[in-house]
């Protein structure tokens, strides 16, 4: 992995990006115009690109096409925006991992992570999943998953 990109909602998306950003992993991604996320625009601290549209869609859109891959972390099945990534990666026909962390401790998600890069040859990595008002929980998972994981995984 040589990147990690996000659309930069708060929960999982910023998540990724505050880990990369601790790790020195260059980041960036697409998020709409006027960089809106649900608690204000996104800070200029974050190296992401605004689109010409308002529209969430567009942006989990763009940041799919635009990586070798998706991760995709959750508390229970897909619903809302981490769904449609799911489904968009099946469309343009990219990896796409998903971990519902019911079912995994924190070091079998590293380990299963960590093992998926190095089979699916992930350089630029999407990581989505539940905004932070939908689930308490998402940050310091993410956080911790992207800070544990092998940069050459």
């Amino acid at each position: 992995m040589i990147k990690i990109i996000s659309g930069g909602q708060t929960g999982a998306d910023r998540a990724a990006l505050d880990a990369a950003i601790e790790r020195g992993i260059p980041h960036g991604g697409w998020l709409p115009k006027g960089r809106i996320t649900e608690d204000g625009p996104l800070g200029r601290d974050y190296c992401l690109q605004e689109l010409d549209s308002c529209r969430y869609r567009d942006r989990t859109e763009k940041n799919v096409k635009e990586s070798d891959g998706t991760l995709i972390v959750s508390y229970g099945p897909l619903t809302g925006g981490s769904a449609l990534t799911e489904a968009l990666a099946v469309r343009y026909n990219r990896p796409c991992l998903h971990l519902n962390m019911e079912y995994f401790s924190l070091d079998d998600a590293v380990a299963a992570v960590e093992q998926w890069l190095k089979r699916t040859v992930v350089k630029t990595l999407n990581v989505a999943g539940p905004r932070a008002s939908s689930d308490e929980r998402i940050y310091e998972t993410v956080r911790k998953i992207i800070l544990s994981i092998n940069r050459e995984g």
